[in-house]
């Protein structure tokens, strides 16, 4: 309980600047210069109005200074990513391996955020990602010798890489590079702990891409000309077959009889 509430605190934080990369960096705007300010008059927010959700509501949703409305979506950024940041915590409990996850929770909340806005999931966040997962990897690798998961997860991110960039070939009106590049940031964390869990995982982002798009179509005007970004897909399929994949799995062997 300790470490849930723990994370979901850091989680506040990380939520309130994760809302600053979410607006910017589709701009191509600097994180950390200039200070946040208010969206309608450009007033500098202070320190007391920059407290994680609890400003918000004092605020009652407007700027101190002008009175202009604040989005809902900033205390809802941090509020799930607070929640996200608990549950990845009781899940992976305190070991070296938790950073790793955070981390994955932490541009899931950004990238699915950025990718509903613009329709884009951007390099600065995705290529980094990369040397992080597999740099933060390498402590429970050393420190618990866990050499071959960490091999195993080097793979797996390279399979799925190449099993998106084949989809992307052969039919790209309906794969973005984006979602290529991200896969094997993906593959990487989920082949941490199983070839599995990256096969499941890939299952159920297609399967809510299609539920989604469909029910997506059906209620618009568009029609089959409506795009839905698949990236939100691909975090919310990860996260389901780390948290709850190897029971499927288990439970899918058992009744083959294997």
């Amino acid at each position: 309980m300790l470490l849930a509430v723990a994370a979901g605190i850091l989680g506040l934080l990380i939520g309130s600047f994760l809302n600053v990369v979410i607006h910017r960096v589709p701009l191509g705007e600097s994180v950390v210069h200039p200070p946040s300010r208010c969206p309608g008059c450009g007033t500098e927010l202070a320190t007391r109005d920059n407290v994680p959700v609890l400003s918000w509501v004092l605020l009652r949703g407007r700027c101190r200074t002008c009175g202009e409305p604040i989005s809902p979506r900033y205390p809802l950024v941090e509020l799930g990513t607070a929640v996200l940041f608990a549950v990845v915590a009781v899940w992976c409990g305190l070991n070296w391996a938790l950073p790793a996850y955070l981390y994955l929770a932490g541009i899931s909340v950004a990238l699915s955020a950025i990718d509903l806005d613009v329709r884009r999931l951007p390099d600065k966040i995705v290529l980094p990602s990369y040397v992080v997962a597999l740099v933060l990897l390498l402590l429970p690798a050393v420190a618990e010798g866990r050499g071959d998961a960490y091999l195993r997860a080097a793979l797996t991110g390279v399979g799925l890489f190449a099993f998106y960039f084949l989809l992307a070939l052969i039919y790209p009106a309906g794969m973005g590079f984006g979602d290529v590049k991200l896969s094997g940031v993906l593959g990487i964390y989920l082949g941490w702990y199983s070839w599995g869990l990256a096969i499941l995982a890939t299952f159920v982002a297609f399967l809510l891409g299609a539920v989604v798009g469909v029910a997506v179509m059906v209620r618009t005007k568009e029609g089959r000309r409506t795009k839905v970004p698949f990236g939100p897909f691909m975090l919310v399929g990860t996260f389901l077959a780390l948290f709850f994949g190897q029971r499927v799995i288990d439970w899918y062997v058992a009744g083959i009889g294997l």
